[in-house]
């Protein structure tokens, strides 16, 4: 008996880039206020998320991107105490801040409580308990709002947000990668903290790396980038750093960390740039 198979668009903005998946089972559907949420059950990727049709993240390789965005700039952090997580619904990055016993304090934002509830349910291994961690303090609210309103500063925030897709309108998280939004983050951040965003797929679109970097660079005092192997994601995943000085260190210090992708090779080739000609 054979499998259905799906049809679903891979995080890339603005190609014609999809990745046709056997699938067991819908699992999950739900349209809220924000978006449509499902959860479907697949042969290769296990679960997935998706948020209007397009891929959050898998079971697969959902712990090569949260540790990719969460520990390469937190390495580079002595002791911190305070992380802020702007989306991150379905639990994957408070998941990995909770692996570092100096935190005291990791707020998180999210907008849609629909996210973690389907999550928590149907994809309870991503956040593998994190939200009854007693340092963990998820608000249900806007987070351009909310960071307005910090009055004390994050060493860590990382912006765990949805891409803005060309042709699409109203998507959330388009406010999320303009200037004004990262002058709000820069007043957030210690000396020493670091602001992190995924920043899409390095082969087939760099402009959203390159555009993203150039709003930085006219906020920060210091930016840079890395990479890593995400397959559901289309393969070449980039991530953009920003600081009010220091730069991220490329070497790896796991300090007893239980990590599954990052290791010593992992972490050297996030930081050598690609060729392809």
């Amino acid at each position: 008996m054979s499998l259905p198979t799906s049809h679903f668009t891979m995080p890339i903005r603005g190609e014609k880039i999809s990745v046709n998946v056997q699938t067991r089972e819908r699992l999950f559907h739900e349209k809220t206020e924000y978006q449509t949420i499902e959860i479907i059950d697949t042969e290769v990727f296990g679960r997935l998320l998706l948020l209007d049709g397009h891929i959050q993240l898998t079971e697969f390789d959902e712990r090569a991107y949260h540790e990719l965005l969460v520990h390469v700039p937190l390495l580079s952090v002595d002791q911190p105490k305070r992380a802020l997580v702007i989306g991150g619904g379905d639990g994957g990055v408070i998941r990995e801040l909770c692996r570092h016993e100096s935190l005291e304090t990791i707020d998180m934002v999210e907008i849609d409580a629909g996210v973690v509830n389907a999550c928590r349910h149907y994809l309870p291994t991503v956040s593998n308990g994190a939200f009854e961690d007693p340092r963990v303090n998820l608000h249900i609210a806007d987070a351009f709002q909310f960071i307005k309103d910090v009055t004390e500063p994050y060493d860590l925030i990382v912006a765990d947000s949805t891409d803005v897709y060309e042709g699409e309108e109203g998507n959330l998280s388009e406010m999320l990668f303009t200037r004004e939004f990262y002058q709000d983050l820069r007043r957030c951040l210690t000396a020493g903290g670091f602001v992190v965003t995924q920043a899409d797929n390095l082969v087939f679109c760099p402009y959203s790396l390159e555009a993203i970097l150039k709003e930085f660079r006219a906020v920060f005092a210091n930016t840079g980038w890395y990479q890593g192997i995400v397959p559901s994601f289309g393969g070449y995943s980039g991530f953009a750093w920003a600081s009010n000085g220091p730069t991220v260190v490329a070497q790896l210090d796991p300090k007893g960390l239980d990590l599954a992708y990052l290791n010593d090779v992992t972490y050297a080739f996030a930081f050598r740039p690609l060729r392809f000609s």
